[in-house]
């Protein structure tokens, strides 16, 4: 690539990641009244998109459903530094990941160790950095754990990766045997999305969601089978891939693709009840998705998509549908930024027990969703009227007691939990 060309791509992904911050700027405010509910007036309003039209009833805008659940907020730790992922330990502990670069154990009273030594560097720029965390299925033997990063490549390029490591605990912990076993191997060097949840499937596999390039030709990467952007893939533990995946042994195709299509995933969680991957991802204006990930499925990013482009206009070619690709089985217009999402099955909050709790990075809100089947059919806001400094929500975990911990992002981000009012 010559020196013109390469800095044309990147002045076109700065120009790209400050619309998709601005995009979040945009987002607040936009929330619904104190104690939850949709933004006033959002299932009137005009579509950002002109003449979109959802393909199902109730596949966005769906009713607003208060449950009016009483709950406490209470303050575990703050003074992170744009905290990201958070995973419980077995003792109840919590390993936390900070974006630019540090791995720490906090524990239930918001004591935090100092950064966990051993990882491999991070190429921290625009939304990278150390991403989610998560634990071996078998770490109560093995003490593997997973973690996601952007990693800095040759040529000023990055991608996003996985890394494992054996952690040794104590006053200095540590990580022992860290080995990379995913890489993303990228074809332009232009850093942007990254995604990136880890997810252990059923079966022990691990889902690793991802992000585009979010600029032409960067995002037609997604549709493309010989890339790796803009793919949820699944791997096994050691990063070899299973043979089971659905292209392995397809000519020219990556045998790690498990789903195609997506944008820039960064909520992703299994089913309670069927165990498949649910996903959210950030559209552009007025397009945030809600998809169920099935195998060898295509999504459609950038062919179809709802909203419109940052700065106006169509995506692409501006329609909503095609033959061969999957619809959302839900979407935000207006957008939320989703990030972090759990099921909640926890016996704190009865009459939560089902619903998909998700972070909004741009609506500053946490979003609860009624699920029947794989269909939307209530949202409600909470946390508005709690968060004078309009935090964006970056991570939403359940934890083993059944409360609901939310990681604020920022500078000085916040670890919070969600426990029944006495």
């Amino acid at each position: 690539m010559t020196n013109t060309i390469r800095i044309a791509v990147l002045v076109l992904a700065a120009l790209a990641i400050g619309a998709d911050l601005a995009s979040a700027q945009r987002g607040r405010g936009r929330g619904g009244p104190p104690g939850g509910g949709p933004e006033v007036g959002m299932n009137t309003r005009p579509p950002n998109g002109e003449g979109q039209t959802p393909a199902f009833p109730g596949q966005t805008r769906a009713p607003e459903q208060k449950l009016n659940v009483a709950f406490d907020v209470v303050t575990v730790a703050e003074g992170l530094a744009n905290p990201w992922g958070l995973e419980f330990l077995p003792d109840g502990r919590m390993l936390l990941t900070e974006r630019a670069g540090q791995l720490r154990i906090v524990t239930a009273d918001g004591a935090r160790s100092d950064p966990v030594a051993g990882p491999p560097m991070v190429d921290g720029r625009g939304q990278g950095g150390l991403l989610d965390v998560a634990l071996d299925p078998a770490f109560a033997e093995n003490r593997m754990i997973y973690w996601s990063f952007s990693e800095p490549r040759e040529g000023g390029a990055n991608n996003t990766a996985v890394a494992r490591g054996r952690l040794v605990d104590g006053a200095a912990p540590r990580l022992e045997d860290v080995e990379v076993i995913y890489h993303q191997a990228p074809s332009l060097d232009s850093p942007l999305h990254f995604g990136s949840r880890l997810v252990f499937s059923r079966d022990g596999t691990l889902f690793v969601t991802q992000g585009d390039r979010s600029i032409t030709p960067g995002r037609m990467q997604a549709q493309q089978m010989d890339s790796l952007i803009g793919k949820i893939v699944r791997i096994n533990r050691d990063g070899s891939i299973p043979e089971d995946n659905p292209f392995v042994g397809r000519d020219g195709v990556r045998p790690e693709i498990w789903s195609i299509g997506h944008r820039n995933v960064q909520g992703a969680t299994l089913h309670p009840e069927t165990g498949e991957l649910w996903e959210v991802e950030h559209g552009t204006r007025g397009g945030d998705e809600l998809n169920v990930s099935r195998k060898g499925l295509d999504y459609g990013w950038p062919t179809i998509a709802y909203g419109i482009e940052y700065q106006g206009g169509p995506i692409l070619d501006g329609i909503q549908a095609r033959a061969g690709m999957e619809q959302p089985r839900y979407y935000w217009d207006p957008v939320i930024a989703p990030s972090g999402m759990t099921f909640y099955t926890g016996s704190l909050f009865p009459a939560w027990r089902g619903s998909l709790f998700i972070g909004g990075l741009g609506s500053t809100n946490l979003v609860r969703l009624t699920v029947e089947g794989d269909r939307v059919t209530g949202e409600e806001r909470l946390l508005q009227d709690l968060q004078p400094q309009r935090e964006r929500i970056r991570d939403v975990v359940q934890g083993p007691e059944g409360a609901l911990y939310i990681l604020t992002d920022g500078g000085s981000g916040r670890l919070l939990k969600l426990v029944p009012r006495n």
